[in-house]
């Protein structure tokens, strides 16, 4: 592996073709959720205008090719602000040269910036290049899992 530098930034507007590409790849290999383009931009959307929340990128050859995003929740475990890390996605070509850890680096500092004490994030257990990658930052797994359902309308 060899580092690439790439250019960390708040995402824009402007973004989302690019964010949205990414989210396909992502979800691509996560069995848990469908890719469905108006519910994406519409949640990145929301997310770009969220006050308690980040959405950075990564650019590099003049070109969006990773993303980072995280929401601000109160944590009763640590008594303050932990970061759930929502997205952490790059593009196919760009992956194992250190862009990936540009992300999450900046994504920490963001969290720094902002008092967080813990950062958490859900990965697909069947997708090991990720889980390789997390704990080789330092993320360690949990005994918790993850429930959900769905509210009726």
């Amino acid at each position: 592996m060899y580092d690439v530098k790439a250019s960390i930034r708040n995402a824009e507007p402007a973004d989302l073709d690019s964010l949205i590409y990414l989210l396909a790849a992502l979800f691509a290999i996560e069995e848990d959720f469908i890719f469905d383009e108006s519910r994406q931009r519409r949640g990145l959307t929301l997310m770009l205008g969220n006050e308690r929340g980040c959405v950075l990128v990564a650019e590099a050859g003049g070109q969006v090719v990773g993303m980072c995003s995280g929401q601000l929740l109160i944590s009763t475990a640590e008594g303050g602000l932990s970061l759930l890390v929502e997205d952490v996605v790059v593009h196919e070509r760009w992956r194992g040269l250190g862009v990936g850890r540009q992300l999450i680096e900046a994504i920490s500092d963001w969290a720094r910036a902002n008092k967080v004490s813990r950062l958490q994030l859900l990965a697909d257990r069947n997708n090991i290049p990720a889980l390789d990658f997390y704990r080789s930052l330092g993320w360690q797994t949990t005994e918790l899992i993850c429930l959900r359902t769905s509210v009726q309308r």
